[in-house]
């Protein structure tokens, strides 16, 4: 489980409706968190799926982690992936990748200053 910068928020991301399993479908679903970006956003209810990026907690004020979209992308780059030819791998589609060396193949060793 992610940890989160409130008691508010954890409970908004893992919001759960008996009546609505999508949450995009629920009126009482703000927040919609994707790990494997780590982008938070208030739910747009408007029958699709949008959302509005945050970068700030509505209920702490706290500022919210920056988004590791574009670092994403690299790291399936630096292992030649192409997520829309070749689909997603399992370490990619959540927030795993941060926590693993999975984008390591394209980091450079540091330099030796002799």
């Amino acid at each position: 489980m992610t940890q989160h910068c409130c008691e508010a928020m954890t409970r908004q991301t893992n919001w759960h409706c008996d009546q609505h399993p999508d949450p995009f479908d629920c009126p009482d679903a703000l927040i919609h968190f994707t790990a494997k970006f780590q982008e938070y956003g208030l739910i747009i209810h408007d029958g699709g799926t949008s959302t509005i990026g945050i970068e700030f907690c509505p209920w702490c004020g706290q500022r919210l982690p920056e988004s590791q979209r574009d670092r994403w992308f690299e790291g399936l780059e630096s292992h030649e992936i192409d997520p829309w030819a070749d689909g997603i791998p399992v370490d990619f589609q959540d927030g795993r990748w941060l926590r693993t060396d999975a984008i390591a193949p394209t980091q450079t060793p540091p330099a030796n200053n002799f």
